[in-house]
């Protein structure tokens, strides 16, 4: 297995990464959000209540 980081061989100290400057730069990614999953939910929490009883209202005017 090779270091996600930098594709060195692992040190398992510190697997899956090779050193600890590599665990460091990918918890660092993490932290700031480099690896975040894109959304499409709404920023504002009120916009998030909104769409969630929208959605809601939708499904009970819906025929069974």
């Amino acid at each position: 297995m090779s270091c996600p980081i930098c594709t060195k061989p692992t040190d398992p100290s510190y697997r899956p990464f090779c050193s600890r400057r590599c665990a460091d730069l990918d918890l660092a990614k993490w932290l700031t959000g480099s690896y975040a999953i894109p959304s499409e939910d709404p920023e504002d929490a009120d916009e998030a209540l909104d769409a969630m009883r929208e959605a809601v209202d939708a499904q009970k005017e819906r025929p069974h």
